[in-house]
């Protein structure tokens, strides 16, 4: 994968020759589709995107068993066909959103944010005009890029830490889009030092809470109707930041093609909370972000892979 050269504060996808060869012809149509099927009116293509979507989800076997393990622990109080349909629904999503980012990477942006709606602008606009650094907490949605693109096309710095994907080409063509906009991103393995730096030079943070990064720097704290290895390191970045927190959360629509952008108030409370606290309280956002549309949160992840001692693996499938 590309590295960030020593003393770059910003990963800057590079093209290389390589891409041209044969075992990259496949990722190229794939792109290519991606990208002709976002010249289509939204309206056209969002009902026969959510078919495939559903289609997929029937039979991603493996993806569709996590989503299934997630929600029995997390949900337990919705029963399994309500549960299924919130899968198929997902897997519907998937395909929508991925299209809306390809529409956004390859056409005018006022084209995509004549069809956002923004529940709390005017918190963006406040803390804009206050010359405040701001980190969002926003969850694992299928559209988590969306937000951040947009408000770089509205003219605000952006920043985001990310995971080099398995495939070079892939890799490189999915950050080329993130930063279409002029947004800032930051590899994981090159550690967390360049991202507080673009927080603290006026970049707004974009920072996903709710991996699971093992036990030994995490709390176990609830998440949903179970509990979760949660890494409080937000309460840290705030602090070295000098930064709001604000959790935000994007839903796609694709009955309307409507892209709605949810913000909670900012998490002033998590100044001097304790670790623990500063976990629970990622937690409580990210519930109240997804529940309203659970759909729309990648259930698929392996959320819950760190349990406590003797706790078992809840992703071990019962053997036959």
């Amino acid at each position: 994968m590309e590295k960030t050269n020593k003393g770059q504060t910003e990963f800057i996808p590079t093209f290389k020759s390589a891409f041209y060869a044969p075992r990259y012809w496949g990722v190229w149509l794939g792109i290519g589709a991606i990208a002709a099927v976002a010249w289509i009116p939204p309206r056209l293509r969002d009902p026969v995107l959510g078919a495939l979507g559903l289609a997929a989800g029937r039979v991603a076997q493996k993806a569709r068993f996590r989503a299934q393990v997630n929600l029995a622990y997390c949900l337990p109080e919705i029963d399994a066909p309500r549960r299924e349909t919130i899968i198929d629904d997902m897997f519907a999503c998937v395909t929508q959103s991925t299209i809306l980012m390809a529409e956004l990477a390859c056409r005018d942006p006022k084209r995509v944010l004549a069809r956002v709606r923004w529940h709390g602008d005017e918190l963006i606009q406040r803390l804009q005009e206050e010359g405040r650094n701001v980190i969002f907490l926003v969850p694992h949605g299928w559209a988590v890029d969306v937000p951040a693109m947009l408000m770089a096309a509205r003219g605000q710095k952006m920043a985001a830490m990310f995971h080099n994907q398995r495939n070079e080409l892939v890799d490189y063509m999915w950050n080329r889009v993130r930063r279409r906009f002029g947004g800032r991103m930051h590899a994981r393995n090159d550690g967390i030092k360049p991202f507080i730096s673009s927080v603290r030079q006026g970049y707004w943070g974009y920072y996903l809470p709710d991996q699971d990064h093992g036990a030994e720097h995490s709390e176990f704290v609830d998440f949903f109707a179970t509990y979760k290895a949660t890494l409080p390191a937000i309460g840290r970045l705030m602090k070295v930041c000098r930064a709001t927190v604000v959790p935000l959360f994007p839903v796609y629509d694709g009955n309307t093609s409507l892209l709605h952008i949810h913000l909670l108030p900012p998490m002033a409370d998590l100044t001097d909370a304790d670790e623990a606290t500063v976990a629970w309280r990622m937690n409580e956002a990210v519930e109240t972000l997804v529940r309203p549309n659970p759909e729309q949160y990648t259930w698929v992840l392996k959320l819950l892979k760190t349990r406590k001692p003797g706790d078992p693996n809840p992703y071990k499938r019962p053997s036959r």
